[in-house]
């Protein structure tokens, strides 16, 4: 038995004997030869099982393997630019092999399957290529996410999953009974990290979050995660700056560390590459004028056979809507200060323009939609009272939020951006459930 290496470790080992440990992922064979496509959870690797060059028990072995049999195989790393796999270049002549188990016959196999076949059996499909892929992009995002906020300067404090009261509105949230008491499964931890503000100045929360809406779009989940930044002393301009610093960072990093993983996707990533400083920043009301003049032309949304549709000022915009204005761009785009109506009660409106607020969201081309969401956030101790009177929310369970801005408040911002909108975006999945290992989705809770 060689020294256990890794896949990816392959090439540095050029020549020598080693040891894979994985599992089959497929086996193709003829006569004297067994081709095994080996993976070990970072990579696939071809072993080349040749009968000269093994004993009988090991070659009869190999020809016995079944898909997702777990085994051990020893052999000669061989510099092959030919060879299949990830990274590839690189296959192993196999002189040994031991089986752990023999796998029972694999429900998931190299055909198609239906959707909701491949939802039930998803504690198995993730173990696919495809899967494999995109839960490796997913990673490097997380990596990145938390490597520029914690890079500048931003502290990590965790907030609360269990909260008395709605951040956004009661008709989305889960309930619970807490010893006797209605609480509710976090929707943000927003509000939380408003407090951790004024006492670190720069926070991020990140974690799972919530929604109880009863939507089946291919942009929902019940249960998502969320990285929510909040800062002291930032407006909204200088909250757009950071977000399109921040993003641009999380889309290059994926460039760069998952060339193979969106090679796999067959990603194109010509658009990703366009992901960098500066984004075009709109005012709503540009956007609604972009809008209508395409309605009334006649105009159809992108990548849909479907008429973009009219849109009145006031409402908030659907997804034929996000797509056609992003598709504008050839890079993210900023549509600023949305009405007031349509957005949460914490959001500054603008003085001399009441009915509009101090908001902003993140369109990603290709039809991605929002990818952040964020505002400035009100600072005026009177001003957050009425807000929180006019939504009709109890002032009970928001007096601790109402007394920040007692004590030393200041002009703040924050945004919101969701884990797999953004892993979606960046893998070109058509679903929100492919971005997550185990979706929750409307009507769907296992595995």
């Amino acid at each position: 038995m060689g020294k256990v290496i890794t896949i990816r470790q392959m090439s540095a080992h050029v020549g020598e004997a080693v040891t894979l440990e994985g599992w089959l992922y497929t086996k193709t064979g003829k006569g004297r030869l067994q081709f095994l496509q080996v993976r070990d959870g970072g990579g696939i690797c071809q072993a080349v099982v040749f009968k000269g060059n093994v004993s009988e028990e090991a070659f009869e072995l190999a020809r016995a393997l079944t898909q997702e049999s777990s085994l051990r195989v020893t052999g000669t790393v061989k510099e092959d630019t030919r060879a299949p796999g990830i990274p590839g270049g690189y296959e192993l002549d196999v002189t040994g092999l031991e089986v752990v188990q023999i796998a029972d016959e694999y429900p998931i196999q190299p055909k198609e399957h239906g959707v909701e076949f491949l939802v039930r059996n998803r504690h198995l499909w993730i173990r696919s290529s495809r899967q494999w892929a995109i839960m490796r992009v997913r990673a490097t995002v997380i990596r990145a996410i938390r490597g520029w906020l914690d890079n500048n300067g931003y502290l990590n404090v965790d907030t609360p999953i269990l909260t008395p009261n709605a951040a956004e509105g009661t008709t989305t949230l889960f309930e619970i009974d807490f010893h006797g008491e209605p609480a509710y499964l976090a929707q943000t931890g927003q509000l939380y990290s408003e407090a951790t503000i004024l006492a670190f100045g720069k926070v991020y929360c990140f974690g799972p979050t919530f929604r109880a809406e009863k939507s089946k779009t291919r942009r929902h989940l019940q249960e998502f995660w969320m990285v929510e930044p909040e800062i002291a002393f930032c407006d909204l301009d200088g909250l757009m700056e950071i977000e399109e610093q921040f993003v641009s960072h999380i889309v290059q990093r994926c460039l760069e560390e998952n060339a193979e993983e969106l090679k796999l996707l067959e990603r194109d990533t010509s658009a990703l590459e366009q992901v960098t400083p500066s984004f075009p920043r709109i005012h709503y009301d540009e956007a609604v004028d972009i809008v209508n003049r395409a309605a009334a032309a006649g105009e159809l949304v992108p990548g849909y056979e479907d008429k973009v549709p009219h849109i009145e000022w006031g409402d908030d915009f659907g997804s034929p809507h996000e797509t056609y204005i992003a598709a504008q761009f050839d890079k993210p785009v900023f549509v600023h200060h949305y009405p007031t109506q349509v957005k949460a009660f914490y959001m500054e409106p603008e003085p001399d323009r009441p009915e509009v607020c101090r908001s902003v969201d993140l369109l990603a081309p290709e039809g991605y939609g929002e990818i952040t969401g964020g505002s400035e956030r009100m600072a005026d101790v009177d001003k957050l009272i009425a807000g929180i009177e006019e939504h009709e929310l109890p002032m009970a369970a928001f007096d601790w939020y109402v007394d920040l801005r007692r004590y030393g408040t200041v002009v703040h911002s924050g945004f919101g951006l969701g884990l797999e909108r953004t892993v979606a975006w960046i893998c070109g999945l058509t679903h929100l459930r492919e971005a997550i290992a185990f979706p929750r989705t409307l009507g769907s809770m296992r595995p």
